[in-house]
This record gives structure tokens, C-alpha cells and sequence, in this order.
């Protein structure tokens, strides 16, 4: 009985370092795009703030707000997403800091969404009013506005958080990953966090909707520039795109808790990392591409600074370029590692704890890293 135990012991720790090393490889999978976003995005805030007509027109301040937001949101899902992945328990206060930055971030984009929509309803349907009402003032006042409304709705949380009694805790350290849902500590917060969620994503719709309908109705107008209305009512609808892209974010935790009862872990991992790259991560880069494609001004000379930074970054490239190839050598090496315990496992029982011990393994580890290098 004591050596079953003891095996099934063994057992557990070998499958959890074999976890991982397969959390070092996901890890790293999502890391990379990551970074390439975040360099896109870091060249788009650079081009937005590089020139003077930039600085001073209206939809390319809130272009930058939107895109900064963005930025801020995915450098903090990717910092929560390694640390939960590595199961690093966080304190109640750090965890309640990462997840009030993240929610202040979430709430900017569809705010600022509807101010940019509001901008092009009025290049539309009133283009002699529009330079005495997009003002860079006016402009100025209007983000001033979103962010107040986003530390609002902070501080509103902050003091819900505070009724909690954190005292009757045996300890601060969490239990739990650090997600948002885990700072729900009591029903009205629960219920606060989401009647906001839905009052603000509904009432951005309406807004980017009547929008829509409001150019589209100008644009049979006789007296409209048919060519500015179409191109107006594209740019609405790909604030509509969006919009849903950013809502897909707030249902990620939700869906990620449900698929994670149903399926088996090996699946529920790799739906895990498409979910997060698409619905995190690529939603937070989409403003940079849609803009630096479409816009006939930004375009030339985001490629111009996206290439001069390749040059600059070329010794950085060239250390990523090294890193995917010793993932790619590393990733095959494991799952042999991974089928041979497995093999043992099941042909070897009563020998398994014997042969799959902490320092085989870790001779096994230090072996595959040492080959991959060598390669």
C-alpha cells in the first residue's frame, strides 16, 4: 500500500513537471504574438504622435487614446495570462490593482468608439459646422470625460471591494488565478460589475447605431458628398466590429470557466490559447491595422516607421528568430519524454516510481534544453 502510494505520488509530480514544461511552451507560443502586436501598435502610437497634423486633428487624438487603451489592455492580459498560467498566487491587493487597470482599460475603448463615432456623424451630416464643433478643445473635453467616466466606475468597485471584511481571511494570498471574476467578493459587486458591463456596451451600440442610421439617411441627401457619407458609413460599421470584439473580451473568463468543466485538460489547454489570441489579444491590435491600412495618410508613413524599427530591432529579431527555433526543437523532444513516462507507467507499474523520479526528470529537462541549444 505504501509503495502504491508512493508511485501514485511520483506519478502526479512527474505529470505536474511535465505541465511544465508545456506551460513554458504555450507560454512562449502566445508571448510572440504578443509582441508583434505590441510593436505594431507601439509603431502606431509613435507615426499618431511623430507629426504635427496628427497631433491637431480631432479622429487621430482619439485614434491615439483608443490605441494607447488597447496597448495597456494587452500588456496587462498577457501579464495576468503567464501568471495564472504558472499558477503564481497573487495577494488580494496586487490582484485587485491588475484588475481595476484592466477594467479601467476595457471601458475606454468603447467609450472613446462612441466620441469618434459622433465625430464622423457630424463630418457627415453638418461638414460647415464641423470645424466650430470638433475643436481640439471639444476634443480635449471629451476624453477627459471617458476617462472620468472609466475612474468612475473604479472607484465605485473600490467601494464595494470595501465592505468585504478581508480580516475573517485566514490569509490575503488568493486561492484562486487573478481574474476579474475572483474580485467579485460580495453579491452586489457581483451584480454592480455586471449591470455596468451591459448598460455600457448596449448604450455604445445605440450610439454607433444611430450613427450608422443617421449617415446613412444623409447619404441620399442630394446635398451630401456621396463619396465622404460612404466612406463615413464604412468607418461606422467597422466601429460596430469593434465594439462586439471588445464585448467578445468581457464573456472570455465566463467562457473559459465553463469549457473548462467539460472538456478534457489537453483540449480545454489549446482552446484556452486560440480563445486568448483571438479574443484578446488580436481584438487589441485590430484599431492599428484597420487605421494604418485604410487611412491614406497614416499609411505611408506607418510603413516607413514600422520599417525603420525592423533595422533598429534587428538584433531583437534575430534573438525571437532563435527562440522559435528552440521551441521547435524542444516542443517534439518533450512529448517523446512525455509518451516514454506514460509507457512506463503503464508496462512498468511497480518499477515506475523507480525510473520516473524528481531527478530523472530533471536530468531529462536539463538534457532537452542542453540538446536544443547545441542544435
Amino acid at each position: 500500500m505504501s509503495n502504491a502510494n508512493q508511485s501514485q505520488s511520483n506519478n502526479t509530480v512527474g505529470l505536474q513537471y511535465m505541465g511544465f514544461l508545456e506551460l513554458v511552451l504555450f507560454s512562449t507560443m502566445t508571448s510572440m504574438p504578443c509582441c508583434v502586436f505590441l510593436l505594431i501598435n507601439g509603431t502606431m502610437l509613435f507615426t499618431l504622435r511623430s507629426k504635427i497634423v496628427f497631433r491637431e486633428t480631432s479622429r487621430y487624438i482619439l485614434l491615439f487614446n483608443l490605441l494607447f487603451a488597447d496597448t495597456v489592455q494587452m500588456t496587462l492580459g498577457q501579464l495576468l495570462f503567464i501568471l495564472n498560467a504558472f499558477r503564481i498566487r497573487l495577494t488580494y491587493p496586487v490582484c485587485g490593482v491588475f484588475t481595476m487597470l484592466a477594467c479601467f482599460t476595457n471601458t475606454i475603448p468603447p467609450l472613446t468608439l462612441v466620441v469618434m463615432s459622433l465625430e464622423r456623424l457630424v463630418a457627415v451630416c453638418y461638414p460647415l459646422r464641423h470645424s466650430t464643433i470638433v475643436t481640439i478643445r471639444n476634443t480635449a473635453v471629451a476624453i477627459i470625460v471617458v476617462w472620468g467616466f472609466s475612474s468612475l466606475n473604479i472607484f465605485t468597485q473600490v467601494i464595494l471591494l470595501l465592505d468585504f471584511k478581508f480580516e475573517d481571511l485566514e490569509s490575503l494570498t488568493m486561492k484562486d488565478n487573478c481574474v476579474r471574476e475572483s474580485m467579485r467578493l460580495g453579491s452586489m459587486s457581483a451584480l454592480y460589475d455586471n449591470v455596468y458591463v451591459y448598460f455600457l456596451f448596449v448604450s455604445a451600440g445605440v450610439a454607433i447605431l444611430c450613427s450608422y442610421i443617421s449617415v446613412t439617411i444623409a447619404a441620399r441627401s442630394a446635398s451630401t458628398d456621396k463619396a465622404s457619407a460612404r466612406k463615413g458609413r464604412n468607418t461606422l460599421l467597422l466601429h460596430m466590429v469593434q465594439l462586439g470584439l471588445s464585448l467578445s473580451s468581457t464573456i472570455h473568463t465566463p467562457l473559459h470557466l465553463a469549457l473548462s468543466k467539460v472538456l478534457d485538460k489537453k483540449i480545454f489547454v489549446r482552446i484556452q490559447i486560440v480563445l486568448y489570441v483571438c479574443v484578446i489579444i488580436f481584438p487589441s491590435c485590430l484599431s492599428s491595422l484597420i487605421y494604418g491600412i485604410r487611412d491614406q495618410t497614416i499609411r505611408p508613413i506607418l510603413i516607413y516607421n514600422f520599417c525603420c524599427q525592423i533595422r533598429l530591432t534587428y538584433p531583437l529579431c534575430g534573438v525571437f528568430t532563435m527562440l522559435a527555433s528552440l521551441i521547435n526543437v524542444i516542443s517534439p523532444l518533450t512529448l517523446v519524454v512525455m509518451s516514454l513516462e506514460r509507457y512506463v507507467a503503464v508496462c512498468y507499474p511497480l518499477r515506475h516510481s523507480t525510473i520516473v523520479t524528481i531527478s530523472n526528470t530533471d536530468k531529462q529537462w536539463r538534457s532537452l534544453w542542453f540538446g536544443a541549444l547545441v542544435h
